[in-house]
């Protein structure tokens, strides 16, 4: 699943590589991703994509004149590719960018700037997006009409929010109640934590991940808003080097502990534990995380 730092990645990249051309054709073979009309998706031909910015779990395309609002859910997968490449396995949708034809509104992020990954300037490309389960959705959200996305006004801030302070955290944490692991990646107490993050914070923060929110002490509340902000901008780091140039590929083989059941922890040297309910696996060490 698509999680915060992936995303970040990804908006970066997808900013970089699409700002400043227009979009001249769009398909959708698996039409079930779609929320919006036929009629809808052809307007937005012509028009220039002006940014791409991550809320969330969601990737915000800004045109000149309406936007596209991207959940990738489960199984939903962006990346690049060159016009009239070999087809990806369970493409959901394709949208072609001609060359770059107006100047950028903003910076692209540093870090990406000029990679040589990219596509060229005068080249057109396509973005594709595969979905082999069709559950991710792309919203049409044409000027003037309104369209209900799921989960988007439900949202807390984003985890990596400079406003969310840990005054802040310690206020929205009271809220909530339940087990850690759930409360992580439960999008009203904060956005963009998913399972495989939700793990790599409790073990930074050495916190059992069927512990519950009632049971914290302040000390420990303090903690695992420290492991959140660390964890999230030492994977963005991580998956700057890692993700380029295939950014359809998800990575996870770096975390520290998820997927990693019978492993020893890197830090006390504990066999890992390892369960899967509902369809979710969580890893954790029984050794250091209490």
């Amino acid at each position: 699943m698509p999680e915060l730092p992936d995303l970040a990645i990804l908006a970066d990249a997808l900013d970089a590589g699409l700002a400043g051309r227009p979009l001249v054709n769009a398909a959708t073979p698996q039409s079930l991703v779609l929320r919006g009309t036929p009629a809808e998706l052809a307007a937005f031909n012509g028009q220039v994509l002006s940014g791409v910015e991550r809320h969330g779990k969601f990737l915000v395309f800004d045109f000149a004149r309406d936007q596209m609002i991207v959940n990738a859910m489960l199984t939903g997968r962006l990346g690049f590719a060159p016009i009239g490449a070999k087809a990806w396995p369970g493409i959901a949708a394709v949208f072609t960018f001609g060359p770059i034809e107006a100047k950028r509104t903003h910076p692209a992020a540093s870090w990406v700037a000029d990679a040589a990954w990219l596509p060229a300037a005068d080249a057109s490309v396509e973005m594709r997006y595969r979905d082999a389960t069709r559950m991710g959705k792309i919203y049409l959200m044409p000027a003037g009409v309104t369209r209900a996305v799921a989960g988007w006004d439900e949202r807390g801030p984003d985890a990596d929010d400079p406003a969310l302070t840990l005054d802040v955290w310690r206020k929205r944490i009271a809220r909530h109640n339940g087990e850690l692991k759930n409360m992580l990646r439960n999008q009203e107490f904060v956005a963009g934590i998913g399972n495989a993050y939700s793990d790599g914070i409790l073990w930074e923060a050495r916190l059992a991940p069927f512990r519950t929110r009632a049971s914290l002490a302040p000390a420990e509340v303090d903690a695992l808003y420290e492991a959140t902000r660390k964890v999230l901008s030492w994977a963005i780091t991580q998956l700057r080097e890692l993700v380029p140039p295939k950014l359809e590929v998800e990575q996870r083989k770096f975390l520290n502990v998820h997927w990693k059941g019978g492993d020893p922890c890197p830090r006390c040297g504990t066999r890992l534990t390892e369960v899967k309910a509902g369809g979710f696996v969580t890893s954790w060490c029984r050794g250091c995380q209490v």
